[in-house]
């Protein structure tokens, strides 16, 4: 008689319910808010102060404030590490694309390893190493968005009935 092994595939779980219509409404407000508010500051300074990977921040921030990639800890410091990451990486080889891709893939590994995991910030180390802006600035213009943004998030968790932070460090 031959022994029959069976497996069984892990259950699948059904999607997160759709979010109340108010609820929705006001995340994206806040996001619009801040985002906008990036560029109005951005505009004052002569700075390009909105990044691509700053609005998905946002939208971590904004649209599910209890994930440890939306605490402050992942955000500010995830995007100051990741984008270190990248000038590291582009001392090294130089901007371009193979580099970019480097860059983005250590970045995840450097943000594991300092406990700040924010998903977003891997596309800043990328824009860094494709792009080669100046150190300084881009640092100082990051951490200065990076700030605004989780400053932004508890008013917008007040607004939707939720909290934010979870934590700061």
């Amino acid at each position: 008689m031959e022994a029959q092994l069976t497996t069984t595939a892990p259950p699948r779980r059904a999607a997160p319910p759709r979010p109340r219509p108010g609820l929705a409404l006001t995340s994206a407000g806040a996001s619009v808010t801040a985002l906008l508010l990036l560029v109005a500051i951005g505009t004052v300074l002569h700075q390009p102060l909105l990044i691509p990977p700053l609005a998905a921040s946002m939208a971590l921030v904004a649209g599910a404030p209890d994930l440890p990639l939306s605490q402050p800890r992942s955000v500010i410091g995830g995007q100051l590490l990741s984008a270190l990451t990248g000038f590291a990486v582009l001392a090294l080889a130089g901007p371009g694309p193979w580099g970019a891709a480097v860059a983005g893939g250590l970045a995840l590994g450097v943000m594991m390893l300092a406990r700040t995991p924010h998903s977003p910030a891997a596309a800043t180390a990328v824009i860094v190493a494709l792009q080669a802006p100046p150190f300084w600035s881009f640092l100082g213009l990051l951490a200065l968005a990076s700030l605004l943004l989780v400053a932004v998030g508890p008013a917008a968790a007040r607004a939707t009935g939720r909290t934010y932070p979870a934590y700061w460090l």
